[in-house]
Formats: C-alpha cells, sequence, structure tokens
C-alpha cells in the first residue's frame, strides 16, 4: 500500500512533498521510510483512540 502511495505521487504534488519530508525524518532518525511510516500511523491511531476515550469518559 505504501508503495502505490509513492507510485501515485506521481501525479499528487503535496503527496510527493509528504513522502520526501517523511523520507527526510526518516533519514534523520537512522530508520528506514517504512518504519517512519508505521510510526507516524500507528501515532495517529493512538491519539484517534485517546480523543475518542476523551469524548466517551463523562
Amino acid at each position: 500500500m505504501v508503495d502505490e502511495l509513492v507510485e501515485f505521487s506521481e501525479y499528487d504534488p503535496e503527496l510527493s512533498d509528504g513522502i520526501k519530508w517523511l523520507d527526510e525524518q526518516a533519514q534523520k532518525k537512522g530508520i528506514t521510510f517504512y518504519d517512519m511510516v508505521f510510526e507516524v500511523l500507528y501515532k495517529h491511531d493512538v491519539n484517534s483512540k485517546a480523543k475518542d476515550w476523551l469524548s466517551t469518559r463523562n
């Protein structure tokens, strides 16, 4: 799926910029591009679940 996004980024400048940014961040952290994508998606998932939990808590 990530590979398909990379291929599609050829036609979407905003997606291309995002992928380049992710790649730069991965290089700075010394991890692979795929690990960086996983990290971003994982953080998004955790934050979404936390927001849902907070909204249903009261």
